[in-house]
């Protein structure tokens, strides 16, 4: 008994002499580790006889938690000593300015989005919707596509196959039969844009598998190609925010336009880059031309009465040409240094919020 009293006394000065958390840590392995003097006695137990463990057991028990209470009361104001003493030495200097915290960007395509459905606003043309996988008829057929036409084959479309369908269906390839639902669904006079995702068997540097298309929809009385070039005039000169914008309407051949006319635009070199506005050259930019008549007739018009003119260009095609793009496939490959590099602050985003010129 006064051998464990003489431990426990020896063991609670070396506690309470203790001058800081690592010297507390050697006192309680020192005691009550694997190998301490009070953990060596609780081992001693298991030799003793019934009578020997039940006058002896209690007593050194008796010393381990006046030990480990010595060394949880001690580590408490130790602790309490080391963090007056941190805080005591450490200033935060409150001028610093924060660190930014990260922020989503705005994809260029979404950009450009917004930027064409603004303008087009501004001229009085709606936006219509439809759904990416199309039926044949939709796709082709109402829009005057042979059977034999290039487009329908394998190689330049995706085809879905689904169980129980009456006819094979697509993955659109343009969103031109947006503008036949329209038709059908809506009487005339229309002034609509589709924008959204279209899908070709293509891919490289100016072509990707999936890409985004918007196109264009007039159907009224005495519709001209005057009001088709007057119209890509005032939204080219819109989007491009230049008043230099020339255009040039090449003769050409679509089988939903009758007459058809790929559109030219003019370009300058401007530090080494070529920009669009001036005439020192044409670049070929979209494609439009007349609704054809067969095709106002398989929505259920009269093409005596109601003409129309319609149009389509790249959205991504367009970013590229605005933003100084050169490649059209990191588009889509989801890389957010690129992003950083080309895509907007979402508080801070070019606007047209001028509209376009009268």
């Amino acid at each position: 008994m006064t051998d464990l009293a003489d431990l426990q006394a020896h063991l609670l000065t070396a506690i309470a002499a203790s001058p800081g958390l690592d010297a507390l840590e050697e006192c309680r392995v020192h005691a009550l580790g694997k190998q301490g003097r009070v953990t060596l006695l609780l081992k001693t137990l298991g030799a003793m006889t019934p009578e020997q463990r039940q006058l002896e057991g209690p007593q050194i028990q008796a010393v381990r938690e006046a030990v480990a209470g010595a060394i949880a009361d001690r580590k408490t104001v130790l602790e309490a000593v080391a963090l007056d003493t941190r805080l005591a030495g450490e200033r935060l200097d409150m001028t610093l300015p924060v660190d930014a915290a990260p922020t989503g960007s705005v994809h260029p395509v979404s950009q450009v989005m917004d930027e064409l459905a603004e303008i087009f606003a501004d001229l009085g043309f709606a936006v219509a919707t439809g759904p990416e996988i199309e039926d044949d008829w939709h796709n082709f057929t109402a829009l005057n596509i042979p059977e034999t036409h290039p487009a329908r084959a394998m190689h330049d479309t995706f085809y879905v196959e689904r169980e129980g369908a009456p006819e094979r269906m697509v993955l659109r390839t343009h969103t031109s039969p947006v503008q036949i639902r329209t038709m059908m669904n809506q009487k005339p006079p229309l002034r609509i844009i589709a924008p959204g995702r279209v899908y070709r068997s293509d891919w490289d540097a100016t072509h990707t598998p999936m890409f985004h298309q918007i196109e264009g929809l007039v159907i009224d009385r005495g519709i001209t190609l005057g009001h088709l070039k007057w119209t890509l005039e005032t939204f080219l000169k819109a989007f491009f925010e230049r008043d230099d914008i020339v255009l040039r309407l090449r003769p050409s051949y679509f089988p939903f336009t009758e007459p058809s006319a790929e559109v030219d635009v003019g370009w300058t070199m401007q530090k080494g880059r070529r920009v669009l506005g001036g005439s020192d050259g044409w670049m070929e930019l979209l494609g439009s031309g007349m609704v054809h008549p067969r095709v106002i007739a398989n929505c259920g018009l009269d093409p005596a009465e109601w003409q129309g003119f319609a149009f389509g260009v790249g959205v991504d095609r367009l970013a590229m040409l605005k933003y100084g793009m050169d490649d059209l496939r990191p588009f889509f490959e989801g890389d957010g240094r690129w992003l950083k590099h080309y895509g907007f602050s979402a508080l801070d985003v070019p606007t047209l919020s001028g509209g376009v010129g009268a």
